[in-house]
């Protein structure tokens, strides 16, 4: 088996290989993870479409798999074109270094306007929908003077704070991050969202972000906020606030969590105040912020795939695999277990246990979860 592409080679690649890797993505259970894997796998897209039917057998599938036909891929490109924007696929030159490090960084999306605003030194500001009007003000304040020091700010256009975030940061960039069901796109650019979005037409020249991977859309399009940016601050949210999965997914990344201070009386502050009380940076100003994050530059981190052992060969119809099959699906339950207490627990080896992750994924048979754990589907 050929190896993977390198990072340089992916960088630029062919239309052919673009349009592949997104009918492998609009495939059957291809997910974020189980691309990357693929592409870690198979020199080419075009190789890990051809080896999807034995893959999904590996699963214990019995039917045909079904793969996304060419010329729906090309309709889907034509489609962003027609909007005025491209897709950006996982793997291309532009594809925002930050977001590629996140376990499940969206596999495509499509871009409107400057595409290199994504790759800029950002930070993402949101908080409440139903935010007072003190907390709209300093939304607006700091976004301006963080736009003014250099960074993009990043928010997810929702009223309240998100949409006081853009209003201070029009002049600088900003980006906002829409949720979206599945067939929509992660959009981004600095000449205009979407028509369809009549929330961001209010603001010309906004940076505007819809993602379309399938999966709950708002907590995806938070972990994508999150993700973009090199830290994440909490303007304002109650305790039991939704914004507040924007600071959670931050921390998973790794991100600095920054979280401006309010009344203990005031209900719209307690999010931002337990924030704190966990190890948040206390925030009163942009100077707070530009004093904690990484120097002039985001890191220019390569996009690489999950780390995988190489895969053990099984000849189709290998009794071994199927063994292995099934004492991996007797110890996967719903609740997510880390990958390592599988192998265990099975008494088989990474390599194997990789292998036969894999081909459940193809059958939805098998969930990613973050922290290397997986549960059964």
């Amino acid at each position: 088996m050929a190896a993977p592409a390198a990072p340089a080679a992916m960088a630029a690649m062919a239309e052919r290989e673009r349009i592949d890797r997104l009918r492998l993505i609009r495939s059957d259970n291809i997910g974020p993870i189980t691309l990357r894997r693929l592409m870690a796998r198979f020199a080419s897209a075009a190789d890990a479409l051809d080896a999807l039917p034995a893959r999904s057998r590996r699963g214990g599938r019995r039917g045909a798999v079904a793969v996304c036909p060419r010329d729906r891929a090309e309709a889907e490109f034509a489609a962003a074109e027609a909007l005025g924007g491209r897709h950006v696929i996982w793997g291309d030159a532009d594809y925002p270094a930050l977001l590629a490090q996140i376990e499940d960084a969206p596999p495509a999306f499509t871009v409107l306007g400057d595409v290199a605003l994504l790759s800029r030194r950002s930070v993402a500001l949101v908080g409440a929908r139903n935010a007072s009007a003190n907390g709209r003000r300093f939304a607006r304040t700091i976004a301006r003077n963080l736009g003014e020091a250099g960074l993009v700010v990043v928010s997810g256009m929702a009223r309240g704070i998100d949409g006081a975030a853009h209003e201070g940061a029009l002049a600088t960039g900003t980006v906002a991050v829409l949720a979206g069901g599945a067939g929509q796109y992660l959009s981004a650019g600095t000449r205009g969202p979407p028509r369809r979005d009549t929330r961001a037409r209010r603001y010309p020249g906004l940076t505007s972000a819809r993602h379309g991977a399938p999966g709950p859309p708002f907590p995806f399009r938070n972990r994508i906020i999150a993700g973009l940016s090199l830290g994440t601050v909490m303007a304002e949210a109650a305790k039991r606030s939704g914004s507040l999965i924007t600071t959670r997914q931050a921390g998973e990344q790794a991100r600095e969590i920054f979280a401006v201070p309010g009344s203990p009386l005031d209900p719209h502050c307690g999010g931002t105040n337990d924030l704190i009380r966990q190890g948040a940076i206390l925030t009163e100003s942009a100077t707070d912020v530009l004093e904690s994050l990484p120097g002039a530059e985001a890191p220019r981190l390569p996009v690489r795939p999950p780390a995988d052992l190489p895969e053990t060969p099984f000849e189709e119809g290998d009794s071994a695999i199927e063994n292995a099959r099934a004492k991996v699906v007797e110890a996967l339950g719903p609740a997510p277990v880390p990958v390592d207490e599988i192998v265990r627990q099975c008494h088989l080896s990474p390599s194997v246990v990789s292998t036969v992750f894999l081909g459940l994924e193809l059958v939805g048979r098998l969930e990613r979860h973050p922290g290397n754990q997986v549960a059964g589907a």
